[in-house]
């Protein structure tokens, strides 16, 4: 009676639905946003005087986003791959250069960094919620 188990396997299969594979991290469109955006914060609170961050928050933040990877089905090791990839790494921080500039930031006046910052914590954006003013 080999027919039985080979069904209900069959069946079980079918029942699972088709394997689905995880993107790669770095097409992961919430992930990658939050992580530019703590690029961007970053950024900000080291050039403007006026600003700085919320470390506690933003601590508990990348915890959150780290859970929000496993839960996904991304393991420990292919987070901790993707966060130490220089190559990665210099991508994010490319695009919150380019929002910077974009927004008006200029490296020798640190008031513009203040005035991207400021917007960013009235709208209450990501960016905004990892900032706070002095």
């Amino acid at each position: 009676m080999k027919i039985i188990p080979a069904a209900m396997i069959a069946a079980t299969l079918c029942a699972a639905g088709p394997a689905v594979a995880l993107e790669p991290l770095s097409q992961e469109k919430y992930i990658n946003d939050r992580l530019i955006a703590a690029r961007i914060a970053d950024r900000i609170r080291r050039n403007c005087p006026t600003i700085d961050a919320r470390m506690l928050y933003a601590y508990g933040e990348a915890r959150k986003l780290k859970s929000y990877a496993e839960k996904k089905g991304y393991s420990r090791e292919q987070i901790d791959a993707f966060l130490d990839n220089k190559s990665e790494k210099k991508r994010i921080y490319g695009v919150a250069e380019e929002f910077l500039t974009r927004k008006g930031a200029k490296a020798d006046d640190p008031q513009s960094f203040c005035a991207i910052g400021k917007a960013e914590i009235d709208r209450r954006s990501v960016i905004g919620s990892l900032l706070v003013a002095k």
